[in-house]
């Protein structure tokens, strides 16, 4: 031990002798370290300054939810500029009907009289009047979403087909709803014929409907007018019929695209529920209906849709209907007002 302190003083009294931290040496794994050169930056030599606000605005886009307004120029980058509505605004939370009105009829029987014969429907002709119509009434009362959406699809179609081209198209759908209604007449009335009845099924929205007309007997009313002698409004129904052993008014409807859901059948459960309110409260019929069926049929034959409404359902709807009535008289109430005399 004290030769190494003897030796340690003669290095310390050495000349020109210093001791220094050795260099720090880091061991890397890295390709670049191992003779190839570094790769350069391709964006180096970029002026930064020039292209600064395209990166600020790339940088700073955050997606966002779809509005009417995006929608509008959305199709006007894609299809041109198009004649454009006012956007829809949040509509109003729903509220209570002020004139409230029951939808059943405690002093008609669910069960209908048997007076003159069950086996011919009621088909009462529409008296058209004063009186408003179901189809009137929802058709004055359409949400903004819905005007809005009704609209934008018409400037699509416009612009893919033309006025002539949309014309045409809106006639034809008109004819095949008129024609489906009438097969189906002929096929639920007692006085169709087996040779109609053939004929009819080499349609494509008949073989679609096929498995619900299977659960359809009892045919009380076809194409049978009614009205609702309390709040006046008049109506044309497609059917009233036992429905898997439930007497419904039944609405047939055609649509091009499907609707699983009651939910995509928009207004049709409004205008069911009116016309069932009607039947209660209308002398012509001697029985009153609880329930409410919608059937949405496909040009293409497949399986149609039906959308049952049970009593409970169809007293929610109720409700909604005897809202738009009101929105109805109010709206028509102020026409009436300002106009001059």
């Amino acid at each position: 031990m004290k030769a190494f302190q003897t030796i340690c003083r003669q290095l310390r009294s050495s000349k020109g002798f210093s001791i220094e931290p050795a260099p720090h040496v880091v061991f890397s794994t890295s390709s670049s370290l191992c003779g190839r050169k570094k790769k350069v930056n391709p964006y180096g030599e970029v002026d930064q300054e020039k292209y600064s606000d395209l990166v600020k605005s790339v940088l700073s886009f955050r997606g966002q939810a779809q509005t009417p307004e995006s929608l509008f120029e959305e199709d006007a980058l894609l299809y041109g500029p198009v004649s454009k509505c006012k956007a829809p605004k949040q509509d109003e939370e729903a509220g209570v009907p002020r004139n409230w009105f029951p939808l059943f009829n405690p002093e008609k029987s669910i069960k209908p009289n048997v007076t003159g014969d069950p086996a011919i429907p009621l088909k009462i002709p529409l008296q058209r009047g004063m009186i408003p119509s179901v189809t009137r009434v929802l058709q004055q009362t359409m949400t903004a979403e819905q005007i809005f959406y009704l609209e934008r699809w018409k400037q699509r179609m416009i612009l893919e087909l033309g006025e002539d081209g949309f014309a045409e198209y809106t006639s034809n759908m008109f004819l095949q709803g008129k024609q489906f209604h009438e097969a189906l007449e002929s096929i639920l009335s007692p006085q169709g014929t087996l040779k109609n009845r053939d004929e009819n099924l080499e349609s494509g929205y008949i073989q679609s409907v096929q498995h619900v007309l299977k659960d359809v007997s009892g045919v009380r009313a076809l194409e049978s007018a009614v009205q609702h002698e309390a709040l006046k409004y008049v109506g044309l129904l497609d059917c009233v019929a036992d429905y898997q052993g439930k007497l419904c008014v039944i609405d047939w409807k055609t649509s091009e695209k499907p609707k699983p859901f009651i939910r995509n059948t928009f207004d049709n459960p409004l205008q069911v529920v009116a016309y069932v309110g009607a039947i209660n409260h209308d002398a012509n019929y001697s029985f009153q209906v609880q329930c409410g069926l919608i059937v949405v049929a496909y040009k293409d034959g497949s399986p149609a849709h039906p959308h049952f409404m049970d009593a409970e359902l169809c007293s929610q709807y109720w409700a909604k209907w005897l809202l738009r009535l009101e929105e109805y008289r109010k709206k028509e109430k102020s026409q009436n007002i300002q106009k001059p005399d």
